[in-house]
């Protein structure tokens, strides 16, 4: 710490250990733990797992949250089938319930249309997603998920430094190519100190529908010795699965079948012992 510190970690330019840049949240917002979902490129299922998670918590007696840090590709509105749009008034603004009572707030929940695009440079992104942080009155949230924005550019480094996460779940799919710009994720998140709590592998295999063989159709899976490598114990594989799709293209992913994120949840919820 420096000799002469006025605590304000914002302003200083020093490295000190006791150094901490994160934001509070709004004054009024309950958030017990903080849990984001990354991936080292888009279009792998990040939302979809972040989406399955927070329905999971809900399940499991949990009151769980969805913040769409995803600003430029705000999926999670549209799986859970809501159309409304986020109020607000001078104490600050509301997210919007699901069905199941899962708060969520998204930009495609500010935009006049959903398919509005979002042509922002970094630093307004980045400012966005802090206001969702800061400006939202969550309440009374055990978990809330954080859909981070792909990669290891300027918005999830700011998410990072910005909002007090206590682990992160990596997003992957079977493709080598793929397999290759997880690790840079899973280094980042090393580097901030945030431990990864687990590993996804969407679009892992399929099975037959007449032998119940799974087909790894990218190759054998790599997930595995990925966690080894870096020392990640909870591991869940999703496979294609028509009926999750479907759930999701209707807005009901709240009604999605399966165990395969079982395992990881309960990692998650491990955390609050």
């Amino acid at each position: 710490m420096a000799k002469e510190c006025n605590h304000d970690c914002g302003s200083c330019g020093e490295n000190c250990a006791e150094r901490d840049m994160h934001k509070a949240p709004h004054e009024l917002s309950k958030i017990k733990k903080v849990i984001g979902v990354v991936s080292g490129k888009g279009g792998v299922g990040k939302s979809l797992t972040t989406a399955m998670l927070a329905v999971l918590a809900q399940r499991n007696g949990y009151k769980s949250a969805i913040l769409d840090a995803d600003i430029t590709g705000p999926s999670i509105p549209k799986m859970f089938g809501i159309s409304e749009k986020a109020t607000g008034n001078e104490l600050g603004i509301f997210p919007v319930s699901s069905k199941t009572g899962i708060e969520i707030m998204s930009m495609n929940l500010l935009l006049d249309g959903e398919t509005d695009p979002v042509i922002w440079r970094g630093p307004i992104i980045a400012g966005t997603v802090m206001q969702f942080w800061t400006d939202v009155i969550w309440n009374d949230v055990d978990y809330m998920f954080v859909d981070m924005p792909p990669g290891t550019g300027d918005v999830p480094l700011s998410i990072y430094q910005s909002i007090p996460l206590d682990g992160i779940i990596v997003v992957t799919s079977p493709q080598e190519l793929v397999s290759m710009i997880v690790k840079k994720a899973v280094v980042m998140a090393e580097k901030m100190n945030i431990p990864v709590l687990g590993m996804v592998e969407n679009m892992s295999y399929v099975k037959c529908p007449d032998c119940g063989k799974m087909i790894e159709i990218f190759g054998k899976s790599k997930i595995e010795s990925i966690g080894k490598e870096y020392g990640v114990k909870a591991i869940a594989k999703i496979p294609f699965d028509p009926a999750i799709a479907t759930c999701c293209d209707r807005g009901l992913v709240e009604l999605f079948e399966g165990n395969y994120l079982d395992g990881l949840f309960s990692e998650i919820d491990s955390l609050k012992k």
